[in-house]
C-alpha cells in the first residue's frame, strides 16, 4: 500500500530540509504539487510499484489552499495511510531566515495593492492566515530553535510511527527560548530543585544518570510527575475522541536541559504502553545524538522514579 507524506506550514519553516530528508530516506518527492492535482498523482502512483511518496504543499498552491483539508480528510476516508506534517517558525525567526536568505516571499506579488509590494510582516500575517484551518488539524513542528539536523530526526521519527492512535509525543523545551508552538499541553517545572547549581551535574543532562539520581530523591520531583500523569492519563481518552491524530506534550525548565528533560524520560517511561510514542529534546547540547530516531534502546539507563 502507498505511504504518503504530505509536508506543509509557513514559508521559511524548513520544509526543504524536510523535503531533503524524505528524498534521502527512499521517498519519491514532489515539491509545490497543486492541490487538485493531488487525487489524479496519487492515483497515478498507486498504479505504479512506487511506495513512498512526500508531497510539499503550501501557499505557492493559488486558490486552492482552502480546499486542502477536505482533500486530506477524503484520502484518510479511504484507508490511504497519510502523515501530514505542518511546519511553523515565529516571525523574528522567519524574519531572521528571509533576511539571511535574501528571498522574495512567495505572496509579495499576490498581496501587492496599488502598486506596492506588501512588508515581509504582512506576508507573513496573511499566509498565517490562510493556512490556520489546516495548521489546527495536523501536527505541528516549531522550527524556531531547532538546527536543521534536529529538524530532519524528528520528521525521521514521525513518519516512521505507526498512525493507528493517536501519536503521543513529549517535549522538553527551555522557557528562556519561549514556549514551543507546537505544544498542546504545556507544563512548567521550574519550581524543581534545580541540578544547575551542582558544578558536577551542571555539564550533564536530564538523560544522565547522575542528574536522574539526584532528582529523584527529592518528593517534590515524584510529586509532579505522578500529577502530570494523571491528568494526562484521565483527559487523554477525550483528547482521542476529539479525533485528533496527534497530541504533544511539552514540559520546560528555565535552560531546557536538566529538570524538563528528566520529567520528559519519565512521562515517556509512565505512557511506554502507548503506541505510537515519541520523545523529544529541544534544547539538548549538540554532542547530543538528535539524528538518532529515539527509542528505548537509544536511551542511556535512567532509574524509574518510584510508581
Amino acid at each position: 500500500m502507498l505511504k504518503l507524506v504530505l509536508i506543509t506550514g509557513i514559508s521559511g519553516s524548513g520544509k526543504s530540509v524536510a523535503l531533503r530528508l524524505l528524498e534521502d530516506s527512499g521517498y519519491t518527492c514532489v515539491d509545490n504539487l497543486p492541490v487538485r492535482y493531488l487525487h489524479d498523482f496519487i492515483t497515478t502512483t498507486q498504479e505504479s510499484d512506487i511506495e513512498r511518496v512526500a508531497v510539499a504543499i503550501d501557499v505557492r498552491s493559488p486558490g486552492e489552499l482552502a480546499e486542502l483539508p477536505e482533500v486530506i480528510a477524503g484520502l484518510r476516508a479511504s484507508n490511504l495511510p497519510i502523515h501530514v506534517i505542518f511546519l511553523d517558525a515565529n516571525n523574528h525567526t522567519l524574519q531572521q531566515r528571509y533576511s539571511e536568505s535574501r528571498r522574495r516571499h512567495p505572496l509579495t506579488d499576490r498581496i501587492r495593492k496599488d502598486g506596492k509590494s506588501p512588508s515581509l510582516q504582512e506576508c507573513i500575517e496573511t499566509e498565517r492566515e490562510l493556512l490556520s484551518p489546516l495548521r489546527e488539524k495536523e501536527h505541528v513542528i516549531d522550527t524556531s530553535d531547532l538546527t536543521p539536523g534536529q529538524l530532519r530526526a524528528w520528521v525521521r521519527d514521525l513518519v516512521q510511527a505507526d498512525r493507528s492512535q493517536v501519536v503521543l509525543t513529549f517535549e522538553s523545551f527551555a522557557y528562556k527560548r519561549g514556549v514551543p508552538g507546537d505544544a498542546d499541553l504545556v507544563f512548567d517545572v521550574r519550581c524543581l530543585p534545580n541540578p544547575h547549581y551542582d558544578p558536577q551535574l551542571r555539564p550533564m543532562t536530564g538523560r544522565d544518570a547522575p542528574v536522574a539520581q539526584w532528582l529523584a530523591q527529592f518528593g517534590s520531583v515524584e510529586a509532579m510527575i505522578n500529577d502530570i500523569s494523571e491528568f494526562i492519563r484521565r483527559w487523554l481518552p477525550l483528547y482521542i475522541q476529539d479525533t485528533r491524530n496527534y497530541l504533544t506534550i511539552a514540559v520546560g525548565c528555565t535552560g531546557g536541559k536538566h529538570r524538563s528533560v528528566y520529567v520528559t524520560e519519565q512521562l515517556a517511561l509512565r505512557f511506554a504502553d502507548h503506541a505510537p510514542l515519541l520523545i523529544r529534546h529541544r534544547n539538548q547540547p549538540a554532542t547530543d545524538p538528535l539524528d538518532t530516531p529515539v527509542g528505548k534502546d537509544s536511551r542511556p539507563e535512567i532509574p524509574p522514579s518510584a510508581s
